[in-house]
């Protein structure tokens, strides 16, 4: 393992002890509400699709736009400076400061503000910068960095911030109510808002039409930095701005239930400045005021800082319709482990943090954590304006790949050439971006390379040179592959139904899991399916996991000349592994042309969601086997099933297929209700993250080792969940597949 890799996992291992916790205890309740309020809300879809549409536009739009707010600002009496960097921002606003003799300001939450780090810059000027929203005030005395884009100190504990306080303040007893914590800091923060000589906010949206500064907030603090002291300076990205002031209702509707599972936020501030509202006099509280708009200050900030090259990157580009609700990190199972003190860089953190941090602080912060990705697109699904994040974070690691040294290890199976594209990658991002050609070498020689490297100074030499930890079983390759075993064997003549399909034989299932292959091909012919496995190789998935998106799409193109035929003769493509159906279903339209795409992605299948599709059009289920069948797997099925669906298999809606099919044969099934196994393909196999892999999975752990559970026979759907739930539990794991099969005497019965 490298030096930076042994880093990664003592920074990890650190953060799982002392903030692990309590982020995955704050970020729980904003998933499960977030769940609950999506469900509730009847025009869900119709306000993301609508969200998403509007930023499109704006961003397609922007510098018309900047031009519109800067003549509406300015018709309003305000001031609007387009910032080129962070340097620029701040010597404006140093002019601000110097220009009304500041010697305090009091700011809301902004993470624009921290991107450009405003709060050292003013200090440097000599003006006292006080945060008024309470995490961020708990951050400023205790000098760190937010941890979450939208709830910065979500790593805090209560009794953490107490302690805090009592020091800080030199308290004589502690504040230990969140009540008494959130009363202090309010009239502590109060006294620092009526004495500011400037207001400091970000903005969640700006309209160019009528100049409006959208705040949600939840404090109700921001509205007084707007309106309390005579200037008010909004700091935003230019990607804040929106057309029209009609364009708002879509993200106000969204943000609250996307970011907290809110029904709504507390606190909706829609200021047009200057404002109306004269600044108040608090020397004299019979006072009308500062005599009214005219002496009031408005400065509108709109910062560049990377935007517009992230505007012209056709990969970076959906980075900007991001509304900084925090969604992509709360529904993040990784992240949910460690925060973003781990998963994050320079500023941003969570999934999103990868596009931000790679536009305006550079390459170098995102390599810092963009590794923590999965790729599992959970993230997609709770996204209010359906960014492909995923796929973002994708593309920084092919850069980030490409921009790296040559390994010095040239060859480690047959194949794995330093003249291909994976030659940049570190060897254990090679090892796993090659899985294929690395399983097909291993069946060849089955089974002495499997006892090769089961030895221990193979698996020492793995994790010194490859990273692959010692502490996870490898796959065991076997030597008759599922394609072997499907051409060769004696098949019953299929009944005539009309249904034929191509099973796809994704790469594990051809070399290492061949059992839930013939399974797959028992049940399909047990209902009537002429089969066929064609030859085809792996789908790409593999290579893109590790951001190798040319070989992913050369994977693709041969996946294509291989199953186009099959697509042309009426066959449906019926897929075993979840993360080759999303493949199928949405990477490929990255990958492939429009036509080629859309082919395979409407004539593909998952193997459940198929059986599911043939039983309620007719099918018998009495033809598969249920609990008290002969050929059930294991006695425990017989006690029931505890099933975990994969991640990718869940944001394709395809859980509720796999349930049903189970309860249709007669099995008792529960569901586990946790976000990720923690195994995510290669990712709990690499030395630096297998302690975070690990501690994700207790959740499962946790769940089913329940006496509800305790005694069922495991099931996943996904290669990489059943491999962390044979680690996790001393039973073994099937496929769903696998306890809904027939023999094949039994079909052969029935055929008769």
């Amino acid at each position: 393992m490298s030096e930076d890799s042994r880093r990664t996992a003592d920074r990890i291992s650190e953060l799982l002890r002392t903030e692990g916790e309590q982020v995955q205890a704050n970020v729980t309740p904003f998933n499960e509400g977030r769940y609950r309020r999506y469900a509730e809300m009847d025009d869900t879809e119709a306000y993301r699709s609508e969200a998403r549409r509007i930023k499109e536009d704006a961003i397609e739009r922007l510098p018309e736009l900047i031009e519109q707010v800067r003549e509406t600002v300015e018709s309003n009496g305000g001031s609007v400076y387009l910032a080129e960097d962070a340097a620029d921002a701040n010597e404006y606003l140093r002019e601000v400061a110097r220009g009304n003799d500041a010697g305090t300001a009091v700011k809301s939450k902004s993470m624009t503000t921290e991107e450009i780090d405003v709060n050292e810059h003013l200090e440097r000027a000599g003006v006292d910068t006080y945060e008024t929203d309470l995490a961020e005030f708990v951050l400023q005395i205790a000098d760190e960095s937010p941890s979450h884009i939208a709830a910065p100190a979500i790593h805090k504990s209560r009794s953490e911030i107490a302690d805090l306080f009592k020091r800080h303040f030199d308290l004589d007893e502690p504040l230990r109510t969140a009540e008494e914590l959130t009363a202090f800091a309010s009239d502590y923060l109060e006294e620092r808002i009526a004495e500011a000589d400037i207001g400091l906010t970000g903005a969640n949206f700006v309209t160019a039409d009528t100049g409006t500064i959208a705040l949600v907030t939840n404090e109700g603090n921001a509205r007084k930095c707007a309106v309390t002291p005579e200037t008010h300076v909004a700091v935003a990205g230019v990607e804040k701005l929106l057309p029209s002031l009609a364009d708002l209702p879509p993200f106000l509707n969204l943000i609250g239930p996307a970011g907290a599972g809110q029904d709504i936020t507390a606190y909706l501030s829609l200021l047009t400045p200057p404002v109306d509202t004269p600044a108040i006099d608090f020397d004299d509280p019979d006072a009308p005021g500062f005599g009214g708009p005219d002496d009031r200050e408005f400065h509108l900030v709109l910062l560049d800082n990377g935007r517009t090259e992230m505007r012209e990157d056709d990969e970076l580009r959906e980075t900007l319709y991001c509304v900084r609700c925090g969604a992509c990190a709360n529904t993040c199972a990784n992240f949910q482990q460690v925060g973003g003190h781990a998963f994050g860089g320079e500023t941003y953190s969570g999934g999103i943090a990868t596009g931000w941090e790679a536009g305006v602080h550079g390459m170098d912060s995102a390599a810092e954590f963009n590794d923590l990705c999965t790729g599992c697109s959970r993230c997609v699904e709770a996204c209010p304006v359906k960014i492909d994040i995923p796929w973002i974070n994708t593309v920084v690691r092919d850069r980030l790949n490409r921009g790296a040294d040559a390994s010095t290890f040239d060859h480690l199976v047959e194949g794995l050439s330093p003249d291909d594209e994976s030659a940049g990658l570190d060897l254990g991002k090679r090892l796993f971006g090659n899985f294929e050609r690395l399983a097909a070498w291993g069946s060849r020689t089955a089974p002495l390379s499997n006892a090769v490297a089961d030895s221990t100074p193979a698996r020492i030499a793995l994790e010194r040179v490859a990273g692959v930890d010692r502490r996870r079983d490898l796959p065991r390759f076997r030597r008759e592959t599922f394609r072997d075993w499907f051409h060769q064997r004696d098949a019953a003549a299929p009944d005539d139904t009309g249904r034929t399909v191509a099973l796809y034989p994704d790469v594990y299932t051809n070399y290492v899991d061949v059992e839930r292959g013939k399974a797959a091909v028992r049940t399909l012919e047990a209902l009537g399916v002429d089969v066929t496995v064609p030859d085809a190789c792996g789908s790409g998935r593999a290579p893109l996991s590790q951001g190798m998106i040319e070989t992913a799409t050369e994977q693709a193109k041969a996946v294509y000349e291989s199953l186009g035929p099959v697509i042309e003769s009426g066959r449906d493509i019926v897929v075993i592994e979840p993360s080759d159906l999303a493949m199928f279903r949405g990477e490929y339209d990255r990958l492939l042309p429009e036509t080629a795409a859309e082919r395979v992605a409407e004539n593909s299948y998952e193997v459940m969601e198929y059986v599911y599709g043939l039983l309620e059009n007719g099918a018998d289920a009495d033809d598969l086997a249920g609990p008290n069948a002969d050929e059930t797997p294991t006695e425990a099925a017989r006690n029931g099933v505890a099933y975990h669906s994969h991640c990718q298999q869940r944001t394709l809606g395809l859980e509720a297929h796999t349930v049903a099919v189970l309860e249709a044969v007669g099995y008792d099934v529960i569901t586990s209700d946790v976000e990720c196994c923690g195994m995510a393909g290669s990712f709990g196999y690499k030395t630096e993250y297998y302690d975070l892999s690990v501690a994700v999975g207790a959740d499962l752990r946790d769940q089913f080792t329940s006496p509800e559970a305790d005694g069922r026979l495991l099931l996943a759907s996904g290669t990489s969940c059943a491999d962390q739930m044979n680690s996790l539990f001393e039973r073994r794991s099937a496929h769903p597949v696998q306890i809904i099969s027939p023999e094949v005497d039994r079909i052969a019965d029935r055929r008769r």
